[in-house]
């Protein structure tokens, strides 16, 4: 889930970006883009919640590229000189230890899962040799969750720039209800479904799961690892006895072993995002529901 190979430049860099940011910001206030203060975001999720909870009262920068896999992240000057000069810094801690490690201390970053309950990570025995992640990241594939998450944004940025309280407030409630009522169809949406079973390609949505009372069951633990045959024989023995039809497939992942697996268990496979980088088309929004229809369709959901 956590790959833990981010990787990040050091205290050289560090050094030089404070500088290029000095240099760069003569003239401005710290954390402001003119005078519009500046807001980083670490992953996609919390860069459209930051545009939808700041609007134009901030200008919202990603420290992930899209078609990036967000544990891949690596930090250059221009996102540390970023980090430097916002008002907020929106991240999730453990995701992204670079990014861990460059807000450690600073009052100005805000830890998106210290708002929600977080799940823990799961478990894997693979050769004999155990991998687990401490939390889940994923937060975001629970809109219930991230409701929570636009609220306390909402705050968080009214107390960093307070001449725009109210409109932070205003528009964090209206994205708080915009998400609630996406919770809602997705609850009705797989309410009744003749399957449970998620076999994914990594385990990244283990929070949808848990709201929509789903089981997932991973090949990976994230998706940079290789399973082992005894896992890819595990969740085959899972899928037969579960009569899974799907097995799903990411944007940002080879496919590869998930089609052997389908092909070996006799099932299908679909695409499920994780959002973990801006959808090709579409929002936050869009992409869930997108999720929902592929969900619906291969659990046989009425």
């Amino acid at each position: 889930m956590m790959s833990g190979h981010v990787r990040f430049r050091g205290a050289a860099l560090l050094v030089g970006t404070a500088l290029l940011a000095t240099a760069c910001g003569a003239g401005t206030a710290p954390g402001t883009s003119g005078d519009t203060p500046a807001v980083v975001a670490a992953v996609y999720p919390l860069q459209w919640l930051s545009e939808q909870v700041g609007g134009s009262d901030v200008k919202v920068s990603g420290l992930t590229s899209p078609g990036v896999e967000p544990h891949d992240a690596e930090l250059g000057p221009q996102q540390m000189a970023d980090l430097q000069s916002s008002v907020l810094t929106v991240y999730i801690k453990g995701l992204q230890p670079a990014v861990d490690d460059a807000v450690a201390g600073e009052a100005k970053g805000f830890d998106a899962a210290s708002a929600v309950q977080v799940l823990e990570g799961e478990h894997h025995e693979d050769d004999g040799h155990g991998h687990e992640a401490p939390t889940d990241p994923h937060i975001w594939l629970d809109p219930s969750r991230l409701a929570r998450v636009a609220t306390q944004l909402g705050d968080r940025l009214a107390a960093a720039a307070p001449e725009q309280a109210q409109g932070f407030k205003d528009r964090a409630a209206a994205t708080s209800a915009a998400l609630t009522a996406l919770d809602e169809e997705m609850a009705d949406g797989l309410a009744q479904c003749a399957g449970k079973s998620l076999v994914t390609s990594h385990e990244a949505f283990g929070y949808l799961a848990d709201r929509y009372r789903l089981k997932q069951v991973g090949i990976t633990l994230d998706p940079e690892s290789e399973p082992s045959p005894a896992r890819i024989a595990e969740v085959a023995k899972i899928a037969r006895a579960e009569k899974v039809s799907t097995v799903f497939t990411e944007s940002l992942a080879s496919p590869k072993v998930a089609e052997v697996l389908a092909s070996e268990v006799g099932a299908k496979t679909a695409a499920l995002d994780p959002l973990e980088s801006k959808p090709a088309s579409g929002d936050y929004l869009s992409a869930m529901r997108a999720n929902l229809a592929t969900l619906r369709t291969a659990l046989g959901c009425t």
